[in-house]
């Protein structure tokens, strides 16, 4: 006779000796000690976010529109049709005899990008807190999607602005592109981290101090009569020259002439100021972005 028993389970209670050194963790999450504990390698990490982000704001600007991304090249051509009527016919200023609608089309292709950037850049924290109180990701790739997804905005407004130059080159208007349109690269990489650099700082700031929103709805205005967009350089007396080359933005506007107008000769200490003064903004703005990452869900 055989006797039944119940089935037994036996697990062996002593753990099978590991190294918790080798092992690979998918994340690892340490406590921020200090201003400049960025962890910057995390964009790495997280670029196929970043790219998500920048087709939502591609698509979102432009769901429901009849002329959807054409408007990327109505908006600069009516407002280089609009400052050439009033700058160039009326206010009658210079352009270093340059046609007005090229000149004033190089200003605006530069500056729209720069603005865009600011602008949209400078809401992040404001903007985003639904997203950033429920899941951790790096913040900082909300600002990089802006500013990668208006770098097409720029593509399109930039091939609109060649197009014209070839025009009128055809035509035998005084216009001599030449070989600085090899810093294009650098320029364009300019106007995007300063844009950058500025947003963040001010999105930090808007954090705590609302009034900056009501401050950059005509601040970047204002900042488009600061830089040579609608006038030339050389259009300033000396003695005020200095407050419009405090600009960083002044000498990329110029650089890009020069490469694809031939206005006038390059001014390279301009641009290194530019270059300088453009990754110190940038530093600043990440430190301060970053500092502020850590509290700001409990001031918004």
């Amino acid at each position: 006779m055989i006797k039944a028993t119940k089935p037994c389970l036996f697990v062996n209670l002593k753990p099978e000796p590991s190294d918790r050194s080798t092992t690979d963790w998918d994340l690892v999450i340490r406590p921020k000690t200090g201003w400049l504990d960025l962890h910057l390698s995390d964009l790495i990490r997280y670029h196929d976010l970043t790219m998500m982000f920048v087709w939502r704001d591609f698509v979102s600007q432009y769901k429901q529109t009849v002329l959807g991304p054409l408007w990327h090249l109505i908006q600069p051509l009516f407002t280089t049709l609009l400052f050439t009527l009033v700058f160039g016919r009326v206010a009658r200023l210079p352009t270093d005899g340059i046609p007005p609608l090229l000149f004033y089309m190089a200003g605006i292709t530069c500056w729209n990008y720069f603005s865009e950037c600011l602008n949209r850049s400078s809401t992040t924290f404001l903007g985003n807190a639904g997203i950033f109180g429920k899941v951790y990701f790096p913040r900082l790739c909300v600002p990089l999607s802006i500013v990668v997804s208006n770098m097409i905005k720029f593509v399109i407004q930039f091939g609109l602005f060649v197009a014209m130059l070839l025009f009128y080159a055809l035509r035998g208007a005084t216009v001599h592109p030449n070989l600085l349109m090899l810093l294009t690269p650098l320029l364009l990489l300019l106007m995007a981290a300063l844009g950058l650099g500025l947003g963040i700082i001010v999105s930090a700031l808007t954090v705590r101090y609302r009034d900056l929103q009501v401050l950059m709805k005509f601040g970047v205005q204002l900042l488009m009569y600061a830089t040579p967009v609608i006038y030339p350089l050389s259009m300033v007396p000396e003695k005020y020259r200095w407050l419009a080359l405090a600009n960083p933005m002044s000498a990329v506007v110029e650089t890009f002439r020069s490469a694809f107008l031939g206005s006038g000769a390059l001014d390279w200490s301009g641009l290194l100021y530019s270059s300088v003064a453009t990754a110190v903004i940038l530093f600043v703005g990440i430190v301060l972005f970053n500092h502020v990452e850590r509290t700001f869900m409990d001031t918004v």
